[in-house]
């Protein structure tokens, strides 16, 4: 069975009936009419964007944390007291 791509309550290729199943979920869409719409295009070029951002935006986070965390347990094996360079809470000593 050939499922169809909905965007906007409409079918993409423009196929009309009442039993022609469609989704919203661009990888379960089997339509070739339906795959080759601007609308689906632009749907799957924007997910896969969304995706990208998401995947850069988490690893710079992770990268961020581990830097910080690195630094402080650096300072904290030295002798003595240390300051914290800026950006980290209030300067603190280690």
């Amino acid at each position: 069975m050939v499922t169809h791509f909905k965007i906007g309550g409409q079918l993409a290729c423009g196929h009309k009936g009442t039993t022609l199943v469609s989704t919203r979920e661009l990888k379960r869409v089997k339509c070739r009419s339906c795959r080759n719409t601007e609308a689906f295009k632009e749907a799957r070029k924007t997910e896969r964007n969304a995706a990208r951002r998401a995947a850069r935006k988490a690893k710079a986070v992770h990268t961020a944390i581990n830097w910080r965390s690195a630094w402080t347990e650096r300072l904290t094996a030295m002798a003595g007291l240390q300051r914290l360079p800026r950006g980290f809470t209030h300067q603190a000593f280690v």
